[in-house]
């Protein structure tokens, strides 16, 4: 409805109280509540979400189509579909997007700036031949 699609379930969870080192790589949905020093990156391909609490601590790379973040994230954020950063997200660290929705409160420290737009419609420029 509204042009929206639909998200995908979230299958995994590192809970309050857990502390993980080391890059994470996940698929479909993952949600964060403990505490992750290390990068976390969703599979290329697949439709995927990532959701950071605001008790959640995050420091690394972030990678994923809709990310919501309502907790602390010192590296940076790439978001290939959405960005929400609800009103206690802190990210310290540049950010990218495609789309983003910020609320009042949420705050970046670093660079922001839209993702490239990629088109699969326009053909490949080419170089005229020189026919002098």
């Amino acid at each position: 409805m509204f042009g929206k699609k639909k998200q995908p379930p979230i299958k995994s969870l590192i809970a309050l109280g857990t502390t993980i080192s080391g890059d994470i790589g996940f698929s479909d949905g993952l949600r964060i509540d403990g505490e992750v020093r290390g990068n976390l990156t969703a599979t290329d391909g697949q439709p995927s979400l990532l959701v950071v609490s605001e008790t959640a601590l995050i420091t690394g790379e972030i990678v994923a189509d809709h990310l919501i973040i309502n907790g602390h994230v010192r590296g940076p954020v790439v978001a290939r579909v959405l960005l929400e950063l609800q009103p206690k997200a802190r990210v310290e660290g540049d950010v990218s997007y495609f789309a983003l929705e910020m609320h009042q409160g949420a705050s970046i420290t670093g660079l922001l700036g839209p993702l490239p737009v990629v088109s699969e419609d326009k053909p490949a420029l080419k170089l005229a031949a020189n026919n002098a």
